[in-house]
C-alpha cells in the first residue's frame, strides 16, 4: 500500500461510510485506497475516535474482476478475524455501502483497521531502532505461520509504524491458509521481494502455490533494505534486480551483500536468501532468536534470581524520545533509584524502568515494547510475552514466571493468575489490557 500511486476507488472527503467520516487518503494498492476515518456516532461497541478504512470496490468493474476483488476482501477480513497478535493490525469491523445513487461505491467492502503514523517504506534510510523494527517484524511472521499462514506480501509498504513506536504487520489481501507443506494465494507479492520460486510459479484453478519460505525470502530482502538502504541484488529496475536475483539462484553470480550490512546480519540475511526454498531459514521461531540476539534484544537463557526487594516509586519521569524509539534501545527512561541515570540508562528485564505512553500515561517497561492494549495468552510467544515475564518477576516479585524466555507456557499461566488474584483482576491466565495495565502500573494509580 503506497501514497503515490492513483487511487483504485475514489470516495469524496466527508462521506459517510456506517459510523465513519471518511478523511484524507492515506494510500493507495492494486485492489483497495486506504482514507483516513473520524468517528462520529458512538455505538453499542466501543470504538477508537480514528481509523483507516480500507476500501475495496468489490460492488463495480467487470463481473470477473469484481469476483476477484470480493475475494480479496473476504480472505484479509477472515484472516483479521481469526488472528490476533501486537504485532498484526487490529480490524475493528467491517462494512458494506449501501448507496445506488453513487453506483461506483455501491456495494464496496469496507475494512475498518488500527490506524498507523506511517508505514516503513516513508521512514528515510537510516531507520532509526533498526534492530527493533525487524525483531517485531519477524515476531509478527512468527505468529503468522505458527497459526499456519503465509503472508504472501512482505515489503516495507505493509510494515506499519504506530504512535507508541510498536510496529505492525498490514495487507492481508494476499494472506493465504497452508494446507500442507503449501498454500494458495490470489496474487503475487512485489515483484523486489517476491521469492525466485514465485516468478514463474505453480499455478491452477486455485491459485498460486506458496511456502512459509517465501515470507523468509521477503525478510531477508526487507532486513538488507533496512539495514544497508539498498536491495541485495543490483540493479537500477525493478526487472534488472530480478535479473540477477535469477542469475544468483541459478549459480551464474554470487550474493554479494552490501558492504553496509552489520556483520552480525550477515549471516541471517544470507540464509533467508537461500536459493532453493528447501534449504532456506524455513523454522521463522529459530530464525527470531538469531534476529533478537543481532538486535541486542535476546536474553540470556537464565538469570541471577535478584534480591528479594521490591521496587521503590520512581522520583522523577520522563518522556520519551521519539515514538519509534520507544520500540528499540534509543530512549529516555528514568531510573527507579538513581535519577541521575535517568536520560543514559535505558531499562532491562532485571531492572524495569519508567516511560510515558501518549494514551495511558506513564508505567513501567522491561525494554521490549510498548504494549498496553493486546491480548496474548498460553501458547503466544516473542517480545510481548518476554516483557510479561520480566515485569512479573522482577517488577512484581512473581518468580514462578521463571525465565525471561519468551514462550507463554504453563509456568507463566499459572503466574499471570496468581499476578491477577493479587490484584483483584479475572484469574484466568489472559494477559488482557486490565492485567497490562496493572503489570505496567506497578501497583500505582
Amino acid at each position: 500500500m503506497t501514497s503515490g500511486r492513483p487511487h483504485t476507488v475514489t470516495v469524496p472527503r466527508g462521506y459517510r461510510i456506517g459510523r465513519w467520516e471518511v478523511g484524507e487518503p492515506m494510500g493507495s494498492g492494486a485492489s483497495a485506497t486506504v482514507y483516513a476515518g473520524r468517528l462520529v456516532e458512538e455505538g453499542p461497541v466501543e470504538l477508537p475516535r480514528r481509523a483507516a478504512l480500507k476500501v475495496l470496490p468489490t460492488g463495480t468493474r467487470t463481473r470477473r474482476r469484481r469476483h476477484h476483488v470480493r475475494e480479496v476482501a473476504e480472505r484479509e477480513a477472515d484472516f483479521l478475524s481469526r488472528l490476533h497478535s501486537p504485532r498484526l493490525v487490529r480490524m475493528y469491523e467491517t462494512l458494506t455501502v449501501d448507496d445506488p445513487d453513487h453506483p461506483e461505491l455501491d456495494g464496496a467492502t469496507v475494512l475498518v483497521l488500527e490506524q498507523a503514523e506511517r508505514s516503513l517504506d516513508v521512514v528515510p534510510h537510516p531507520v532509526p531502532s533498526p534492530g527493533a523494527v525487524l525483531t517485531q517484524i519477524c515476531e509478527a511472521l512468527t505468529h503468522v505461520h505458527r497459526a499456519g499462514w503465509v503472508h504472501g506480501d512482505l515489503k516495507p509498504a505493509n510494515v506499519l509504524l504506530m504512535a507508541d513506536g510498536s510496529v505492525r504487520l498490514a495487507d492481508f489481501s494476499t494472506a493465504a491458509e497452508l494446507e500442507g507443506a503449501h498454500a494458495y494465494s490470489l496474487a503475487l507479492a512485489t515483484p523486489d521481494y517476491t521469492a525466485p520460486e514465485l516468478l514463474w510459479p505453480e499455478t491452477d484453478a486455485r491459485g498460486t502455490r506458496i511456502r512459509p519460505t517465501a515470507d523468509i525470502w521477503a525478510f531477508g530482502v526487507l532486513a538488507h533494505v533496512v539495514l544497508a538502504g539498498s536491495f541485495p541484488f543490483p540493479g537500477g529496475t525493478t526487472e534488472a534486480r530480478d535479473d540477477a536475483a535469477l542469475r544468483y539462484v541459478h549459480g551464474a553470480e554470487e550474493l554479494r551483500l552490501s558492504p553496509g550490512l552489520p556483520e552480525e546480519w550477515r549471516g541471517i540475511v544470507r540464509d533467508c536468501l537461500t536459493p532453493t526454498p528447501e534449504d532456506r531459514a524455513a523454522d521463522t521461531a529459530a530464525l527470531l532468536r538469531r534476529v533478537e540476539q543481532a538486535a541486542g534484544t535476546a536474553r540470556p537463557p537464565r538469570m541471577p534470581r535478584p534480591k528479594s526487594r521490591r521496587w521503590r516509586r520512581p522520583v522523577a519521569l520522563v518522556t520519551v524520545l521519539t515514538a519509534l524509539e520507544l520500540a528499540g534501545s534509543g530512549v529516555a527512561y528514568t531510573a527507579l533509584r538513581d535519577e541521575a541515570l535517568a536520560a543514559h540508562t535505558p531499562p532491562t528485564c532485571e531492572k524495569p524502568a519508567v516511560f510515558k505512553d501518549p494514551t495511558h500515561g506513564l508505567g513501567y517497561t522491561a525494554g521490549q515494547n510498548g504494549t498496553w492494549d493486546f491480548t496474548i495468552e498460553q501458547g503466544d510467544g516473542g517480545g510481548q510475552v518476554r516483557e510479561v515475564q520480566c515485569l512479573l518477576r522482577h517488577l512484581h516479585g512473581v518468580m514462578e514466571a521463571g525465565d525471561a524466555h519468551g514462550s507463554f507456557g504453563p509456568r507463566t499461566h499459572q503466574a499471570v493468575v496468581t499476578f491477577q488474584e493479587r490484584a483483584g483482576l479475572a484469574a484466568d491466565g489472559t494477559v488482557d489490557p486490565a492485567t497490562w495495565r496493572a503489570l505496567r502500573k506497578g501497583g500505582e494509580s
